[in-house]
């Protein structure tokens, strides 16, 4: 057997040193803390694939309009709670111009990034109704949402969505809605880690269960219209992004500054509540909260008490990026392309090794090349498979940590340089060697 890129003693004994038990549940920060100590201690560079963090800069229009809000002396003022009018707006008009829906201003809601989102979102699903008291989850999905949960004391059920696709999807979903439990249902699409796309019929299967068993649908758009096998850049024209918001009245769309704009350092994001949710009272909540409705549960209090309202400049950022995309004058798609050549590039070497892409299909079609992809290893395990890449210098996160069952990694295009791609073929070269 061939020495590694990196000594096994030195990634073991950090692995011992940071008291990870089973590799296989590393946090993603846990795997990056590893990673860096690793690389430092060795002076051998680490391909760095565990970190979902935009690799490019932060989009020019937003910075503009941010510095102008910031230099009109907006720091001094506490932003309202529903929002800066004209991101609203503009979120509103977003939507229409991306996903053909519509969505009144009132219901879109600047958040401080999806995680805030979601957390405020899980908040006042879980308190609508008594007895629906649990999130399912179609996973895989971002582990810290999952973690979320168990912050506030929250419930949830999941399945992997791999055996699941296609006709396949609504029996297994109806399963666990029939129990009478279940508050919300979450899924990302394009889906972090695997990247798979749920397509329109999936969709109205989703939407339709979910007024039937009257529950509300987080649909979580971090990865907005990264699915690069459509066209879907030109505003106010079909092929759109696809969205549950056709099929049901009762959705939430999560929609974030971070990937699509590279703007993740300023914590921006839009919850959009559909018109008929933002507006209904559910006993439960009207109760608790005054009287009041389920968007103004979700605005007045539960961001009211977590942070008191979003960034006010940033606020002002998200405007001028919203509205540069659906006015045509700024095509965030052709600035995140990058992801899916590196994606391209990156699966062709694995493959060239021995590795296999472990969520490769949707339904009949091979799976975007996009912001992540995963990969497995003949017969490691996910834990296995995690730890010897460390030795080759090459970090990225378990499945397993997404809610997956499958054996394998979530591997991260965004920090890949382009010198990166020799080094990468050249060590799973020797890792095909020794394996």
């Amino acid at each position: 057997m061939k020495e590694t890129p990196i000594k096994k003693e030195i990634v073991d004994g950090l692995i011992a040193e940071l008291g990870i038990k089973d590799f296989a549940k590393a946090t993603i920060r846990e795997v990056k803390q590893v990673a860096a100590r690793a690389e430092k201690e060795s002076g051998v560079e680490f391909i760095k694939m565990e970190m979902g963090i935009p690799g490019l800069p932060a989009a020019q229009v937003g910075v503009n309009a941010q510095i102008k809000a910031l230099q009109d002396g907006i720091a001094h003022s506490y932003p309202d709670i529903q929002g800066l009018p004209a991101l609203k707006q503009e979120a509103s008009r977003f939507v229409k111009a991306f996903i053909g829906l519509d969505v009144d201003p009132v219901g879109c809601v600047p958040v401080c990034g999806s995680m805030q989102g979601t957390f405020a979102s899980f908040l006042t699903c879980s308190q609508a109704q008594k007895g629906k008291d649990t999130v399912l989850f179609i996973d895989p999905g971002f582990p810290v949402q999952k973690m979320q949960l168990q912050v506030m004391g929250v419930k949830y059920e999941t399945f992997d969505v791999y055996d699941y696709r296609g006709v396949k999807l609504a029996p297994k979903l109806e399963s666990y809605l029939e129990k009478g439990n279940i508050c919300a249902i979450v899924y990302s699409n394009p889906n972090n880690p695997s990247w798979v796309c749920l397509n329109e019929d999936e969709l109205k299967s989703i939407g339709e269960l979910a007024t039937k068993y009257d529950v509300i649908v987080m649909e979580d758009l971090a990865y907005f219209a990264m699915d690069f096998r459509k066209n879907l850049s030109v505003p106010f024209e079909a092929p759109y992004q696809p969205s549950v918001g056709r099929y049901t009245d009762n959705f939430m769309l999560l929609i974030s500054g971070s990937k699509a704009f590279s703007y993740a350092g300023e914590r921006i994001g839009v919850t959009c509540i559909s018109n008929k949710l933002f507006h209904r009272h559910y006993t439960d909540l009207a109760q608790r909260y005054e009287g009041l409705p389920f968007g103004l549960v979700f605005s007045t209090r539960m961001l009211y008490a977590l942070s008191s309202g979003t960034s006010h400049s940033a606020q002002y950022a998200m405007a001028a990026m919203l509205k540069a995309a659906s006015d045509g004058e700024y095509d965030f798609r052709k600035e995140v392309s990058v992801y899916g050549e590196r994606a391209h590039k990156l699966k062709e070497i694995f493959c060239r090794h021995g590795f296999h892409i472990v969520y490769d299909k949707d339904l009949d079609e091979p799976v975007a090349d996009g912001f992540y992809f995963t990969i497995g290893y003949k017969q490691m395990t996910s834990g296995e498979l995690a730890r010897e890449l460390m030795y080759y210098g090459v970090s990225a996160i378990c499945l397993i940590t997404t809610g997956s069952h499958q054996e394998g990694l979530r591997v991260c295009t965004s920090f890949i340089e382009d010198h990166q791609y020799a080094q990468l073929e050249e060590r799973m070269m020797l890792f095909e060697e020794n394996n």
